[in-house]
C-alpha cells in the first residue's frame, strides 16, 4: 500500500483519505474512497494536496482484514460483528468462561503493527452478548503475506480465542474440624462454597463433616467420590503448608494424585489440587471462606467449565496473581436464606426518557460494543446476584429486545414519567425472599463486578443495613439496601428516590472506598457519551 501527500487531481481518484477533512456543505471523513466528484468538492473547498492512501496489487484493504483476523481467531462461543473501519469485534455466545493463550496472543501482535488483538482477561466470567475481544487494523490495508501469517497464528492449532460454557456440576464438601473449631465457622464456610457454587450455575449437594486426621479426612473424600460427586472440594479445620499435610496425605491414601500444593496468587496462595479418575478435588485457601474473589475462583471456574486445570497453568498465574483488591482480610460471609434463595437481589433502574441526550436514548447507545443497558445488567449478573430486575419505562420494547437471553426479570413502571422514585417503588416491590438488593441506575456501565463483589462483602461482614461505594471522597452508586428497608423503597414516590434514606442514620451506613471512578460517572449526554468513547477524556482512572 502507497502512503503519501499527492495534488489534489485526476491522480487522486480512487484512492483512500487519510483524514477527516471539512468541505463545503459537510465533511469527508477518514477511509473514505475519493470519486471524481469527492476530488472535486476538495478542490472547490481549497485544498491543493491531501494525504492518501492507495492500494496495490497483493493488498487486503482493512474491513476485509479485520473480518478474516476474527474468524481465524473465534472458537466455540463466539461470534463475530460486521466489521467497520477496521475493527472487529467478538462478543461471547453463551455464558462461560473466556479462554485465551497470552502467549499466542503476544505472537500475533509481534507479527507487525498493522494488526492488532485486544481480549478481555483470561479465565472471566463473561455473559452472552458480551464483548470478550477486538481485531483492529492500523492502516487502510494490509498485504496478503502478512494477514496470512496472521490468521496462522490465530488459528492453529486451534482458534485462539473461545468461551467455555460452564456445566452445572453436583458438588461435594468436605469439612475437617478439631475439638476447638466452632461450629460457626462449619456454617460460614459451608454458606460461602454453596453460594460460589450457585453462582456459577453448580449445586452444593453433599456435605461430609470428619475430624482433621488423614484417615477421617481420606474416609469423607471416599463416600464423596463413592456418591458420584463432582468436584469435591475441603475445607480444612488448619491449612495446608505441605505435600505431607493432612489433606494432601488424605488424597493418596484413596488412590487420588496431588497435582499441586499452593499457587502464586495472593490471596489464595494455599489453595491445593488433586484428582481421582475424573474427579477434580480442590482444598479451599482459608481466603475462600469468605465470596471475596481469590486464586481459587480462577481454579474453580476452569473446572467447572471443564477446562484443563494442572500445576503448569496455576503456575503460571503468578504475573497478575497480586489481587491487590482483595487483600483485606475481612470475616465470613452471612450464610444464605434458609429458603434458598440468592442472599442479594439487583434493581436496574432503566425507565427513564434521556431527555439530555436528544433524540437518541442513552440506554440503547453501545458501549464497548454493548447496548449501555445490557452492559449494566450483564455485569450484575456477572456479580452473582440473583434475581436482576430491571424496571422499564420509556422506549420499553426497544429495552426489552437488548437484553435478550440474559438472566434478568423485566418489570414495567407506566407512571415512569413521574420520576424515579416510582420506578425504585416498583423495583422493590418485586423482590421477595432476599435478604438485601442494589439499586443500580442502568447509564452507569462502568460499575464493575468487583464493585459489586466489594458491596456484597462489606453488608455481609458488618452490621450496616445500607453500603455506599466512595471514590475520591464522593458517595457514588449503586446502593445496597438490607430487607429492612424494603418498605420504605416501595413507598418512594415522584422524583423523591433513596437519598433521604440513605441519610436518615448514617451509623447503619458502611462506606466502601472504590479504586474506579466508574461508581461516579453516569453517561447523560452526548459530550458523556463521546467521553466514554474515548474522544474527549472519560474519567474512568
Amino acid at each position: 500500500m502507497w502512503f503519501g501527500t499527492i495534488p489534489v487531481d485526476d491522480s487522486a481518484v480512487g484512492t483512500v483519505l487519510a483524514h477527516t477533512l471539512r468541505v463545503a456543505g459537510g465533511r469527508l471523513s477518514k477511509g473514505t474512497r475519493l470519486t471524481a466528484e469527492r476530488v472535486a468538492m476538495l478542490a472547490e473547498s481549497g485544498f491543493r494536496e491531501v494525504t492518501v492512501a492507495r492500494l496495490e496489487a497483493g493488498d487486503v484493504g482493512e474491513d476485509a482484514t479485520a473480518d478474516r483476523v476474527a474468524r481465524a481467531l473465534a472458537g466455540p462461543g463466539l461470534q463475530l460483528s460486521r466489521a467497520l473501519t477496521g475493527r472487529c469485534n467478538l462478543h461471547a455466545t453463551v455464558r462461560g468462561v473466556f479462554t485465551a493463550d497470552r502467549g499466542r496472543v503476544d505472537a500475533l501482535n509481534a507479527l507487525g503493527w498493522e494488526v492488532t488483538l485486544g481480549t478481555a482477561e483470561a479465565d472471566r466470567v463473561v455473559e452472552a452478548g458480551e464483548l470478550v475481544a477486538t481485531v483492529k487494523v492500523i492502516p487502510f490495508a494490509v498485504s496478503e503475506r502478512l494477514l496470512r501469517a496472521v490468521e496462522a497464528t490465530a488459528a492453529e492449532p486451534a482458534p485462539m480465542l473461545h468461551v467455555a460454557p460452564l456445566v452445572g456440576h453436583s458438588a461435594a464438601l468436605v469439612l475437617s474440624r478439631q475439638p476447638w473449631t466452632p461450629a460457626s465457622r462449619l456454617e460460614r464456610a459451608t454458606a460461602s462454597q454453596a453460594a460460589r457454587l450457585e453462582q456459577l450455575g453448580s449445586t452444593l449437594a453433599h456435605i461430609e463433616t470428619c475430624d482433621h486426621t488423614e484417615a477421617s479426612v481420606a474416609t469423607a473424600l471416599q463416600a464423596c467420590l463413592t456418591a458420584g460427586h463432582s468436584p469435591v472440594l475441603f475445607v480444612g479445620a488448619s491449612a495446608t503448608v505441605d505435600v505431607r499435610d493432612v489433606f494432601p496425605a488424605a488424597i493418596e491414601r484413596i488412590g487420588g494424585t496431588v497435582d499441586r500444593v499452593g499457587m502464586p496468587v495472593d490471596p489464595g496462595n494455599l489453595m491445593v489440587l488433586g484428582h481421582r479418575g475424573e474427579t477434580v478435588i480442590l482444598g479451599v485457601p482459608g481466603c475462600a471462606v469468605s465470596l471475596r474473589p481469590s486464586g481459587f475462583d480462577r481454579v474453580l471456574r476452569r473446572v467447572l467449565a471443564r477446562l484443563p486445570a494442572d500445576s503448569l497453568q496455576i503456575q503460571q498465574l503468578g504475573m497478575g496473581g497480586l489481587l491487590l483488591e482483595s487483600t483485606t482480610k475481612t470475616p465470613a460471609p452471612r450464610p444464605p436464606s434458609p429458603d434458598g434463595a440468592h442472599t442479594v437481589a439487583a434493581i436496574v433502574l432503566a425507565a427513564g426518557r434521556s431527555r439530555r441526550m436528544g433524540t437518541r436514548n442513552k440506554l440503547l447507545e453501545p458501549i464497548d460494543g454493548v447496548p449501555m443497558v445490557r452492559r449494566t445488567v450483564s455485569r450484575l449478573i456477572e456479580a452473582g446476584l440473583s434475581p436482576v430486575v430491571v424496571v422499564t419505562g420509556h422506549d420499553a420494547p426497544d429495552v426489552r429486545a437488548v437484553l435478550g437471553g440474559l438472566q434478568c426479570r423485566l418489570v414495567h413502571n407506566p407512571s415512569y414519567a413521574d420520576g424515579m422514585g416510582g420506578s425504585l417503588a416498583v423495583g422493590a416491590a418485586t423482590v421477595s425472599k432476599v435478604d438485601a438488593a442494589l439499586v443500580a441506575l442502568a447509564d452507569m456501565p462502568d460499575v464493575s463486578p468487583r464493585h459489586v463483589r466489594a458491596m456484597v462483602d462489606a453488608w455481609t461482614t458488618s452490621e450496616a443495613s445500607i453500603v455506599v461505594p466512595m471514590a475520591r471522597g464522593r458517595r457514588g452508586n449503586p446502593v445496597l439496601f438490607g430487607a429492612v428497608h424494603f418498605d420504605a423503597l416501595r413507598a418512594c414516590r415522584g422524583d423523591v428516590g433513596a437519598r433521604a434514606i440513605v441519610s436518615a442514620d448514617p451509623s447503619r451506613v458502611c462506606a466502601v472506598s472504590v479504586d474506579h471512578l466508574g461508581v461516579l460517572e453516569d453517561i447523560d449526554t452526548p459530550d458523556d457519551l463521546a467521553r466514554r468513547r474515548g474522544d474527549l477524556g472519560f474519567r474512568t482512572d
